[in-house]
C-alpha cells in the first residue's frame, strides 16, 4: 500500500472535504481518503498500482485544482 499526498486548491469547508472523500472513495484500489481544507491537502492510502493521474483528474472533475509540487 502506498500513501499519496496532494495539495488541493479550492476546498473551503467540511462539505468540500466530503465531496473529495466521496469522489475518491469510488475509485477502485483506494482504501482511505483524508481531506483537510485548512491545510489544503488530500492524503490517499491506496494499492501500489493506483494511477495518480486518475486521482488528480477526479479531484479536478469535481471543481478543485491539484497543485503540482
Amino acid at each position: 500500500m502506498s500513501e499519496i499526498k496532494l495539495n488541493v486548491n479550492g476546498m473551503v469547508c467540511n462539505g468540500c472535504e466530503n465531496r473529495v472523500k466521496n469522489a475518491l472513495s469510488n475509485i477502485e484500489g483506494i482504501q482511505e481518503v483524508i481531506a483537510d481544507y485548512k491545510s489544503g491537502t488530500v492524503t490517499i492510502k491506496a494499492n501500489d498500482n493506483i494511477d495518480v493521474n486518475t486521482i488528480k483528474e477526479k479531484i479536478e472533475d469535481i471543481g478543485f485544482e491539484v497543485k503540482e509540487d
